[in-house]
């Protein structure tokens, strides 16, 4: 069995569709079930079967697929360990992300690294902070960066705190928020309870929610519009801004700051691509 067969198999696994398989893989629709067919008759068993609505693997075909996704990922380390044995800082770099540090954060890093290390290629994926934990230690991912605090039990690095904002087009004090109007948008439940936690902490009625958005981003724009006010941690405002801003502060006076973090497996050092990244990005000053 040659490796392109654990990609086609994986690749039909994930995708429960010939046409999209073919489509992804760029093979016409008759040789990739001709191939599916051949791999039928080696290992002597059905690996799926068709119907209406798709294709649905038998449970031997299952264990093949989830077997093809641990010899590619084999494969892949494999490669990157004997390309790094030169010490040559070279290869594919993936990283997985949160939203808003690919956005505000990461293009910076990856621009003054790859000015120093010219011959790396970058794959980056955005995803949930607590979705990028499990990618980066199911290895999908090598480097993880991530908001908020989330467990992760091996390597990780704080890249930069921030503070939190309750922002307005017009000034307004604390002791007004419970009555005005205000915009809230879709994050992640760790910035999501840490705002809720400091509010059932600082008032004794919810907030008069008018209107949901889908980011941080329309969000502001929202309330430049003057549709209300927001909690938005600073990643998002531009420090020549014209917008009323309110810290984030405990009952104790103390700010309640958001921190970003780079994480990564420790075995994965071992790449010298990864171990230079680790280092550039642990000297950076993104505070």
């Amino acid at each position: 069995m040659e490796d392109k067969d654990w990609t086609m198999l994986l690749t039909l696994y994930e995708q429960q569709n010939i046409t999209k398989t073919a489509e992804i893989l760029y093979v016409s629709q008759p040789s990739l079930s001709y191939r599916i067919q051949q791999l039928e008759k080696e290992f002597g068993v059905k690996i799926m079967h068709r119907g209406r609505r798709g294709i649905e693997f038998t449970p031997e075909g299952e264990y093949l697929a989830k077997y093809a996704e641990s010899m590619l990922l084999q494969l892949q380390q494999v490669k990157e360990f004997v390309q790094s044995m030169d010490n040559k800082i070279s290869g594919t770099l993936k990283i997985g992300t949160a939203s808003s540090l690919a956005r505000y954060r990461l293009p910076f890093i990856l621009n003054k690294f790859h000015s120093e290390y010219p011959d790396v290629e970058f794959k980056v994926t955005s995803n949930q902070s607590s979705e990028l934990t499990n990618s980066v230690y199911k290895q999908d991912v090598h480097i993880g960066f991530i908001r908020g605090d989330y467990h992760w039990a091996e390597e990780k690095h704080l890249i930069m705190t921030e503070n939190i904002w309750i922002v307005s087009k017009r000034e307004i004090s604390l002791s007004e928020l419970p009555d005005l109007p205000r915009i809230i948008y879709k994050t992640d439940w760790s910035l999501e309870n840490l705002i809720d936690n400091w509010w059932k902490e600082t008032f004794s009625k919810p907030s008069t929610i008018t209107m949901e958005v889908d980011n941080m981003e329309t969000c502001k724009e929202m309330v430049l519009s003057g549709f209300g006010y927001a909690i938005i941690p600073a990643i998002v405002l531009k420090d020549n801004e014209t917008i009323n801003r309110i810290q984030l502060r405990t009952k104790h006076g103390e700010p309640i700051l958001r921190e970003s973090w780079m994480i990564y497996r420790k075995a994965s050092l071992e790449i010298s691509l990864i171990k230079a990244f680790v280092e550039f990005v642990k000297n950076m000053k993104l505070m």
